[in-house]
Formats: structure tokens, C-alpha cells, sequence
């Protein structure tokens, strides 16, 4: 029985290393990621996997951080509501919300503290009322807090 005692520890930590062959991933390289859908033809290209800072992971360009800030005034948006949105996965590049708002990819526009920026507006699969999950880039844009709760609003274009 002392001899039990003493080989469950190690066999605990031998259960937690890195074995290849588990949940489906055969070769013993990291699986990649499948691409997210975008109305975006040219999206922007993922943060490089040594990122670290904000900086690295917001892979927008300048050219798509200007369109996100271009908003127009048109009588065609209409307001989907007010919804709590966290910062979604900072590795999925873009300028997008994820919210129950929606059931298919639409764009849209979304408004915080004065503020509004054109965004991709992606469902989230949630019920209604559940928050939303707002990209990197468009928290930046819209000077929110990266580590905050903020109520925005949802507009449909």
C-alpha cells in the first residue's frame, strides 16, 4: 500500500504533460485555428504567436482603423439595443462584436461615451440579454476600458 501512496503523485503529474494522439490531434503539433468568418475580403492577418503587448495583438491597419471611425449619418440604421460587452479573444484580428443582437453576420455600427465606430457585427449564439464579446481593435477605438464591462449601443446598418 506504501508503494501506492507513493507512485499516485507521479502518475498525477504524468497525466498532465503534453502527449500527442489526444482529443484528435495525431501529430503532436499545436492545431490551428480555423479561420472565422468576415464580411472583410482582405481581413487582417493574426497576431504573431509571441505577442505580448496590445500593440502586437491589434493587427489592424491604419486603413481599416479609419473606415471603423468614418461614420456616417444615415437614417437606414436602426438600433438593436443596449448590450455589456467584454473583450473578446484579442488573437481574432478585426474590428467586430459578437452579440446575441444579431443571428447572422451584418454590419454595423456600435456607440459608447460619445463615440462610434463602424464594426462586424457576428452572432454570438447567446440569449438575449446574455452581453457580448467586442474585438481588441474596436475596444480601442472606442477609448473603453480593455479590462472594463462598458454598456454600448448596437446599431444595424
Amino acid at each position: 500500500m506504501k508503494k501506492l501512496v507513493l507512485i499516485l503523485p507521479f502518475a498525477a503529474l504524468a497525466a498532465c504533460t503534453e502527449q500527442p494522439g489526444l482529443f484528435g490531434n495525431t501529430t503532436g503539433t499545436p492545431a490551428t485555428a480555423t479561420p472565422t468568418p468576415t464580411l472583410d475580403p482582405t481581413p487582417p492577418p493574426p497576431p504573431p504567436s509571441d505577442a505580448r503587448t496590445v500593440d502586437q495583438f491589434d493587427t489592424t491597419s491604419e486603413e481599416d482603423r479609419q473606415a471603423a471611425v468614418t461614420v456616417e449619418a444615415s437614417g437606414g440604421a436602426r438600433s438593436l439595443g443596449t448590450t455589456i460587452a467584454s473583450l473578446g479573444p484579442p488573437t481574432e484580428p478585426g474590428i467586430w462584436m459578437k452579440t446575441p443582437l444579431v443571428s447572422e453576420l451584418t454590419p454595423g455600427r456600435v456607440a459608447y461615451q460619445g463615440t462610434e465606430i463602424n464594426v462586424e457585427l457576428r452572432p454570438s449564439g447567446g440569449a438575449a440579454g446574455s452581453g457580448s464579446q467586442i474585438s481588441l481593435a474596436a475596444m480601442r477605438l472606442l477609448n473603453a476600458p480593455l479590462t472594463g464591462l462598458p454598456e454600448v449601443e448596437v446599431f444595424a446598418r
